[in-house]
């Protein structure tokens, strides 16, 4: 494990970095998370905040799999602003939510999710997947998602963590260290990128140290729910 204070690329120069790769992006996560992904993201909408009509941010979104995701999943919700810094990425995204005959309900657009460009209570739910151990400053991410979010909102954070079975935990380590850098490598010729996932990953601080940073930041009611072992998690806070 590379040392996380001399990083593969700097954070906040991350965009930059999935700019790069955003022709194989999508292929590469069915690829590497063997499909766990889509089932994952699948699993946000659960979490939304009761009522209908509800306006939801997606930070990080990407090529807007989970923005699409969110609309997708029902009446309840009436908007998705999707928001990145990479553009190539939302050019991708764009195509993806015409074909999915959503532009009237998912608005895509560059912004940095340390500085988002919107009033403060605006959003009913803030969503934001695989995404936030690229944050430059993790606590003023979280700060920015309190500030959007309505009084009883609620933040959405699906990143990946660490199971806490042993032989898990040794064969997930085995995963990220060698097995992800060298297919990133193979299939995008990127190896650069892929050390980057490993690294950000086994350094994040997951389950209850995420826990307490949410607390901090001044969510409430927070949860989190382990999904396949614990190789990823949902968590789940409140303004």
């Amino acid at each position: 494990m590379e040392n996380s204070k001399n990083p593969v690329i700097p954070k906040a120069e991350s965009w930059k970095m999935f700019d790069t790769i955003s022709p194989r992006y999508d292929f590469l996560n069915r690829i590497l998370s063997l499909g766990q992904d889509i089932r994952w993201r699948r699993q946000l909408p659960l979490y939304l905040p009761p009522g209908e009509g509800l306006i939801v941010l997606d930070l990080a979104t990407g090529t807007a799999d989970v923005a699409i995701t969110l609309a997708q999943s029902g009446p309840r919700v009436r908007t998705v602003h999707g928001v990145d810094m990479a553009e190539k990425m939302l050019a991708i995204g764009r195509r993806k939510v015409e074909a999915a005959r959503l532009k009237d309900r998912i608005i895509l657009q560059k912004g940095d999710a340390q500085a988002l460009p919107f009033v403060n209570d605006t959003f009913d739910a803030a969503a934001i997947a695989f995404g936030i151990r690229n944050v430059g400053d993790l606590r003023l991410g979280l700060m920015e998602m309190h500030r959007v979010l309505k009084k009883g909102g609620r933040v959405l954070v699906l990143e990946f963590s660490i199971p806490d079975n042993i032989f898990l935990k040794a064969g997930h380590w085995v995963y990220l260290t060698w097995i992800v850098p060298a297919v990133g490598f193979l299939l995008s010729g990127n190896g650069k990128a892929y050390r980057y996932l490993n690294q950000t990953i086994l350094s994040f601080p997951y389950g209850e140290r995420f826990c307490k940073i949410l607390k901090q930041m001044g969510f409430t009611r927070i949860h989190a729910h382990p999904l396949m072992g614990g190789a990823a998690t949902i968590y789940v806070g409140e303004k």
